[in-house]
């Protein structure tokens, strides 16, 4: 049989855990678009640049939050945006 000062806040958690308790401390992040957001436009490049990193490059929807569909409209934007010089290619 254990005793009380054997048992520890670890076994504990691994207990919680079996039983089906969740982690705390995690968010479903959501789409920003979906929730009625003004849409991605290539004319908007200061929209634009919260979903690019300071190299230039594009996030990905798991950080950012997007759902693929907007995910994908988002990409075409910052492309086009990148065509016509709104936003840079790279930052050196």
């Amino acid at each position: 049989m254990r005793e009380d000062k054997d048992f520890n806040e670890k076994d504990a958690a691994l207990k919680d855990r079996k039983l089906g308790a969740r982690k705390i401390g995690f968010k479903k992040k959501v789409c920003k678009f979906c929730q009625g957001a003004a849409p991605a436009d290539y004319k908007n490049p200061d929209m634009l640049r919260r979903y690019i990193t300071e190299r230039g490059k594009i996030l990905p929807a798991r950080i950012t939050g997007t759902c693929a569909k907007h995910q994908r409209a988002l990409n075409r934007e910052i492309k086009r945006a990148r065509v016509l010089a709104y936003l840079p290619f790279e930052k050196k």
